[in-house]
């Protein structure tokens, strides 16, 4: 099988601020995002000969994001991979450029979950329901195989109910942290760990902090050539590996299924280790951003990813591996616990952080010398899963 590794490299990135954005519809917040990127490549939109249009639930293939940004007669593709449709709309058009059909592409994530009316009813524009917050007066259904999984793992491994609450409330305490040094996150501000556990139950074990949040937001990058890319900046970011996996439902079938790790994670990230040259993924990456669309989703996938051996990751979240100072800084820039969750663009938001880390452009949040990080951007529940994993390293 192909490398990836260093065929394809990031110029430009943007992002809207995510959250409650009633006065921006789609168009709004995409040619914001866009232009941002655009700015930040040194491009104009004459430039880019292709883009990859990721979304839930704007219909119509690329048409929108045409009108939007005005690209007349380019091709465009909608990709749609539930909750790991950004990470894979970037990773379609980075195949593309490795190919060598074009030269310069835009990658693009959109969603709008606020103006759907009444969220109870679920359905694929809000993602199926796959996100719960009770901020304010917002309220959305949380897939209860989350909660299982988390009582699962609680019982898996031997760990009590208070135990098991330690240590989702310490994930969420450090990715609200995080948020809070944000500018772009949807909610900036601490919380405490008496807060966690006093908040509203939403599906026991989890509660009103263990979820995220259904919000609206964009994200974009420009997508280029090392060779290219040169040309424009100096602080480019390298695709090193990436990894798509999609599960065909077999766990849920079998009455041997753990509910406490998720293969197409395992396959995913083993895939991208392997373009990228990662061997001990913990030792070598200098940040990642995890898909917290439950505390208990980022509490698997550190051991899923390689990043805590099995059953260990409580241990590792308590002497505090994953906090900002500690040796693997996860989600940075909050998560999708603090700075929300889309759908369509939350894969590309992750990739806005790793670069603006890489680059020194991340604020108050910035971390010291990040020159491999990954992203992981997944969708589906217990038993069945989408799972983008990338790597991304700086130029050499």
């Amino acid at each position: 099988m192909e490398s990836i590794r260093d065929k394809v490299a990031i110029i430009g990135t943007g992002c809207t601020k995510f959250g409650e954005l009633w006065d921006m519809n789609y168009e709004d917040m995409v040619v914001d995002a866009c232009y941002e990127a655009m700015q930040d490549a040194g491009i104009e939109s004459k430039d880019i000969q292709a883009a990859w249009y990721g979304t839930y639930s704007q219909a119509q293939g690329g048409l929108p994001l045409a009108h939007a940004l005005k690209l007349e007669q380019l091709p465009i593709t909608r990709i749609e991979n539930a909750c790991a449709t950004g990470g894979d709309t970037v990773r379609n058009a980075a195949a593309f450029v490795a190919a060598g059909l074009y030269d310069i592409v835009l990658a693009v994530g959109v969603d709008k979950s606020k103006d759907k009316g009444d969220p109870q009813k679920g359905g694929k524009e809000f993602g199926g329901g796959n996100a719960a917050l009770f901020q304010g007066a917002e309220s959305q259904v949380v897939f209860p195989p989350f909660a299982l999984a988390a009582m699962r793992y609680a019982h898996h491994y031997g760990l009590s109910v208070e135990q098991l609450k330690d240590t989702l409330g310490r994930i969420a305490i450090k990715n609200h942290r995080n948020g809070a040094l944000n500018p772009k996150a949807a909610f900036q501000r601490e919380i405490t760990m008496e807060q966690y556990l006093n908040a509203p139950p939403i599906n026991w074990p989890l509660g009103l902090y263990d979820c995220c949040a259904s919000v609206d937001g964009a994200a974009a990058c420009i997508v280029t050539t090392p060779e290219i890319a040169k040309h424009f900046r100096d602080d480019y970011v390298l695709l090193k590996g990436m990894g798509l996996s999609i599960g065909a439902k077999q766990p849920r079938l079998q009455s041997t299924h753990d509910m406490v790790h998720a293969q197409e994670t395992v396959v995913a990230s083993q895939e991208a280790y392997r373009m990228a040259g990662i061997k001990d993924p913990l030792k070598e990456l200098d940040m990642a951003e995890l898909h917290d669309a439950f505390t208990v989703v980022e509490l698997v996938c550190y051991e899923d990813l390689g990043l805590a051996p099995r059953g260990g990751a409580p241990a590792m979240v308590r002497d505090g591996v994953f906090e900002r100072e500690g040796a693997l800084p996860v989600n940075i820039d909050g998560g999708l616990k603090a700075f929300g969750h889309p759908g369509g663009p939350t894969g590309i938001k992750m990739i806005y952080e790793v670069c603006k880390q890489m680059q020194g452009k991340a604020g108050k949040r910035q971390l010291k010398d990040v020159s491999l990080a990954m992203s992981h951007n997944q969708g589906g529940w217990a038993g069945q899963y989408a799972t983008f994993v990338g790597i991304y390293g700086t130029r050499d």
